[in-house]
């Protein structure tokens, strides 16, 4: 099983966990695991049944954009973060 590290802007919609296991063979297939199991978290990280533009997702520190995008696959010892894409400040 793939490890998801959950960001703690999103650890409210996974009952506070920073890590959980995903069952999958790619990306996409491990984040619906993750969904089937915490449906809180699709509403915050996907719009349209796709993510959210606002969302990056990695494997392993590379971002799944410059691969197979949610093809991506992944192994029992690969680590899956899911990360918001943070905007503001001031001047």
């Amino acid at each position: 099983m793939s490890s998801v590290r959950i960001p703690p802007v999103l650890r409210d919609a996974v009952d506070g966990s920073r890590d959980l296991p995903a069952s999958g063979a790619t990306v996409g297939e491990a984040l619906e695991d993750l969904f089937a199991r915490h449906p809180a978290l699709r509403a915050r990280v996907t719009e349209d049944g796709s993510l959210s533009p606002f969302i990056n997702v990695y494997v392993n520190d590379r971002d799944v954009r410059f691969r197979d995008g949610l093809d991506t696959p992944v192994g029992d010892t690969d680590t899956i973060i899911i990360l918001p894409a943070m905007a503001g400040g001031s001047r």
